[in-house]
């Protein structure tokens, strides 16, 4: 995903995270048993997921899910860490073909604003964040840490494909509270944003 990066930022992430609404339904193999689960975010090295299985640090499970209307993604992982209960973090085993697929996945629900990548890097002195995608409720946790805690000093939203009331709501708080530069806006946003 660092392709679509043309601005001269750093990166803080190998792949940029992609956050959902909502938890995605999928499926889970592990040792012969299958389970639903819930898919958090997903990146183009892994994924995040909730589950009733009790998995270790290590084990290889199957995923098969769908990123809204993407095709079947059916994926062998290596659980790489248990951040609560029924919360892990997991590593793709994939091939050129997995992949792909994840990165139109992924593409495809960006385009739609059905989900979001928010990021923070150094550039010319402060912090921008910058937003692809959905601006949304589910974005606040993320969006309000980076304008109270980080210092984002400008925010970049003209990648943003959809945005609902409350995205409006963040952003002028991070105007009229914190002096935050919100100057690149997609044409979704300033429709939204008068």
């Amino acid at each position: 995903m660092s392709e679509r990066d043309p601005h001269p930022c750093t990166e803080q992430r190998r792949h940029q995270r992609v956050q959902f609404d909502h938890a995605l339904p999928m499926m889970l193999g592990h040792r012969g048993e299958r389970a639903a689960g819930g898919l958090e975010n997903l990146s183009l090295g892994g994924l995040m997921f909730r589950s009733d299985f009790q998995l270790a640090v290590g084990e290889t499970i199957g995923c098969e899910f769908r990123v809204f209307e993407s095709a079947l993604i059916d994926i062998a992982a290596t659980v790489a860490s248990r951040v609560g209960e029924g919360l892990y973090g997991a590593r793709f085993h994939a091939g050129p073909m997995s992949q792909h697929l994840i990165d139109d996945a992924i593409n495809g629900a960006i385009r739609r604003g059905k989900a979001s990548i928010l990021t923070i890097h150094t550039h010319h002195g402060g912090k921008l964040m910058r937003i692809a995608g959905g601006l949304t409720a589910a974005n606040r946790n993320d969006f309000m840490h980076g304008v109270a805690r980080v210092g984002v000093t400008e925010i970049d939203l003209s990648e943003v494909t959809r945005i609902d009331s409350e995205g409006v709501a963040m952003c002028a708080l991070a105007v009229s509270r914190y002096g935050t530069k919100v100057e690149r806006r997609s044409s979704c946003v300033a429709a939204a944003w008068q």
